[in-house]
């Protein structure tokens, strides 16, 4: 089930990009205006059904995201008490990415680098194991001793079921991007962000990090799109959990 296409205005664009004497257009926003996002979509698709199927999505997203904060609580708390012992404050990370459509939003994963990894990243551009915009390494030496574990389960994800709840994410979905990754993107791979950005998606499923190339990565976003159902959002929550314990491609 897929939205038809359809010629939709995007108000986060400005019509002119910049003028003289206004402060210099956010090239995330310009980059977005770019992106044909409806091309994400296969045509003949009634909206309606669309619009019915994204809803009950939404509904049970806040649910899940809900019960799973509620049951997880204590477990949040130890993480948080083992970030604090291991490496100190802060417990959350700040992740400032782009998600439906070019838009910014701030999400919050558990920390699991040292405090100035983002800086140090640019030291360790010339390690990235992921062609093209995004940046992924094994054995990143950012990453603290708690953070090793986090990531291999994939617990630091946990913090972003907030994000689920308040509207910016879904449990399912493309993965968000930072806006430097966004716009150094093509604006066929920036479609994978046409819809409403995901803590688990068809690349996490299917080796995460070992697939290596980021047009891949691109490629079963798109492929998601257009084939999205609830069917499959069932299933890919499913297959996430096997995943997960089998750590495949988790670094």
């Amino acid at each position: 089930m897929a939205v038809p296409r359809q010629v939709v205005h995007n108000p986060t664009v400005p019509d002119t990009v910049s003028r003289k004497g206004m402060l210099p257009a956010d090239p995330v926003v310009v980059a977005a205006g770019e992106v044909d996002w409806e091309s994400a979509f296969p045509a003949g698709v009634p909206d309606g059904r669309w619009r019915a199927g994204q809803a009950v999505k939404r509904i049970f997203d806040v649910v899940a995201a809900g019960v799973l904060m509620v049951v997880l609580a204590p477990v949040l708390g130890l993480i948080a008490c083992a970030i604090v012992l291991d490496s100190g404050w802060p417990v959350l990370y700040p992740w400032s990415v782009v998600g439906r459509r070019g838009r910014r939003f701030t999400g919050y994963k558990f920390r699991s680098m040292v405090r100035d990894a983002d800086i140090l990243k640019q030291q360790l551009a010339h390690l990235n194991e992921m062609s093209g915009p995004v940046f992924k390494i094994r054995e990143d030496p950012r990453i603290t001793r708690v953070g090793c574990l986090l990531r291999r389960f994939s617990l630091d994800e946990l913090p972003q079921l907030w994000s689920v709840i308040v509207g910016d994410m879904s449990l399912v979905g493309p993965r968000p991007m930072f806006p430097k990754e966004f716009i150094a993107a093509t604006p066929l791979q920036r479609r994978k962000l046409a819809v409403i950005p995901g803590i688990t998606c068809l690349w996490q499923i299917m080796g995460r990090s070992e697939i290596d190339t980021f047009d891949r990565w691109s490629q079963l976003d798109l492929k998601y799109i257009r084939s999205w159902s609830l069917w499959l959002d069932l299933r890919i929550l499913a297959r996430t959990a096997g995943a997960v314990l089998s750590r495949r491609g988790a670094y």
